[in-house]
């Protein structure tokens, strides 16, 4: 068993040296002080956001950007408040969600389709504000490379509790593990809370055509089918000025919710770098809740329960320390405690989502 369990570290400690690797090889920037010349929407599905939407806009507003070179376009998924929407500078609409297929997502950005004037769009998600740079440095990075889409990061606003942390932990290795991606061109993932691309791109790529039946994946479905097809018109914006920060979950339920609706849809990838790397991911966390059972029932020594778990969280912290520097100025806290418990908790996420059901928003969803 011992053996088995030493086969499958090896394999995870390989794929996350190359994914630090690949870190290491996307160069950090910052916008040229180019004129701005490109014009955006932002799309915003929302539903129940009458709480964060204002801060979003407020966000908005404080741009360093042309107000004449952006328009926002919210879509309400059936929300169960009204929102007020006044008193902006820039151009604001409010449509509703036309529901077409299991995705309330994808309907809302085939929504504001409808009505976009721009060829770039945006897609952001309701609990979020941004960089005062952020739409400038987009522009001067479409300015001067020949690109269709952009792939950008996202941080949490964390205030001091275990669980926040723990997501900011979990989301810093997700987010290294995306970059890292980029840098060996195996690009697979990116967050829809940040990502940009040309409507016209969106139009030969047939949208959301081929996996609109599942009800996330608004993102990483469309990452990949552009990857496939057009792979140098696909490119990572590493920029602190590009980083948009969103809301941490307040309690454990709506976190394994959460990590469900975004486990699930890893088994249509069409990536096959990303269903290895999510097999190897897999099968170390599971590999470390068996070691640990085996522990408990004396058929595994201490010493070799504790030689697997350093090894995998001396690899992982070097990405995640990479990783957090580039997202946030906070340190990290809770490492440990979070590493100990982070494979009894993803092995869970992973095994539920294999149901294909969960809850998100007041809804349930099937993949």
């Amino acid at each position: 068993m011992i053996f088995v369990l030493s086969v499958v570290l090896i394999l995870y400690c390989l794929a996350i040296v190359f994914l630090i690797y690949g870190f290491t090889k996307v160069n950090t920037i910052d916008y040229n002080g180019l004129t701005p010349k490109t014009k955006f929407s932002i799309i915003v599905p929302f539903r129940n956001e009458a709480e964060n939407l204002p801060f979003l806009l407020d966000s908005l507003s404080k741009m360093n950007y042309p107000l004449e070179l952006f328009e926002v376009i919210l879509v309400d998924d059936f929300s169960e408040e009204k929102l007020k929407v006044e008193n902006l500078k820039f151009k604001v609409s409010v449509i509703k969600n036309i529901r077409v297929s299991n995705s309330p997502k994808k309907d809302a950005i085939l929504s504001a389709m409808q009505i976009v004037n721009t060829n770039w769009i945006i897609t952001t998600d309701a609990d979020c504000v941004v960089n005062k740079n952020w739409l400038l440095t987009l522009d001067n990075y479409i300015q001067l490379h020949d690109i269709a889409m952009i792939a950008g990061a996202v941080t949490y606003d964390c205030n001091n509790l275990f669980l926040h942390h723990f997501q900011q932990l979990e989301l810093a290795s997700l987010q290294g593990a995306t970059i890292g991606s980029f840098g060996i061109k195996k690009d697979f993932m990116c967050n829809g809370a940040n990502f940009a691309y040309t409507k016209s791109l969106f139009q030969e790529l047939n949208g959301f055509d081929g996996n609109d039946g599942i009800a996330s994946g608004d993102d990483v479905f469309l990452l990949q089918k552009a990857t496939e097809q057009f792979p140098e018109k696909v490119h990572y914006l590493k920029s602190k000025n590009n980083i948009v920060i969103t809301k941490p979950m307040n309690d454990w339920k709506s976190l394994f919710y959460q990590r469900v609706r975004w486990a699930s849809k890893t088994s249509s990838y069409k990536s096959t770098f990303g269903k290895g790397l999510a097999v190897v991911v897999f099968a170390e966390n599971l590999s470390l809740v068996l070691a640990f059972i085996l522990l408990l029932l004396g058929l595994l020594s201490f010493l070799n329960i504790f030689l697997l778990f350093v090894l995998k969280f001396v690899v992982d912290t070097v990405l995640i320390y990479k990783s957090q520097r580039f997202l946030t100025k906070a340190k990290m806290s809770y490492l440990i405690p979070s590493s100990l418990l982070y494979p009894f908790f993803s092995t869970s996420v992973a095994l539920y989502s294999l149901f294909g059901k969960y809850e998100w928003k007041g809804r349930k969803f099937t993949k």
